[in-house]
């Protein structure tokens, strides 16, 4: 797959697979192809909160292939494994917080099945068609706590 294939208009395959760990640990952090489709659903929904944003975002992370994963000490289960999710920073619009607090009452409109505050970023991740519920999450010192709390 061509590392300048856009996923999105403002989302290209190395922005969503960029790492500096997996460089650093010589990993390949390749999107697969059949994790294409879950690539471009992720974009859409990147492209629907910046349009809310209304202004670029900085992405942290996207895709992590499984070893990646493992080697920043996220769970086997992370939807970064699976393309359907992100992680940013939008300074343009604000702090975290004030991202989490705008996007919060608009998470199903945007296609967000879950929401992490996690202070010096955003997470979100696709809503399964499965799953009717918009989770919205804090981290705190002890896990995760319901909500987003500043």
């Amino acid at each position: 797959m061509n590392i300048t294939e856009r996923l999105a208009e403002h989302l290209t395959v190395a922005e969503f697979t960029d790492s500096d760990t997996a460089a650093r640990l010589g990993l390949d952090n390749s999107l697969p192809g059949n994790r294409l489709e879950e690539a471009q659903i992720t974009g859409a929904m990147l492209e629907r909160v910046r349009g809310v944003l209304g202004a670029p975002m900085l992405i942290t992370s996207g895709y992590r292939c499984p070893e990646l994963n493992k080697a920043i000490g996220s769970g086997p289960g992370s939807d970064h494994t699976k393309a359907e999710a992100l992680d940013f920073k939008c300074p343009s619009f604000g702090t975290p917080l004030a991202i989490c607090q705008t996007l919060l009452p608009r998470m199903q409109e945007l296609g967000i099945g879950q929401m992490i505050f996690e202070h010096t970023w955003v997470h979100i991740s696709t809503r399964k068609p499965d799953n009717a519920a918009n989770v919205a999450l804090t981290l705190s010192g002890s896990g995760y706590v319901m909500g987003i709390v500043g």
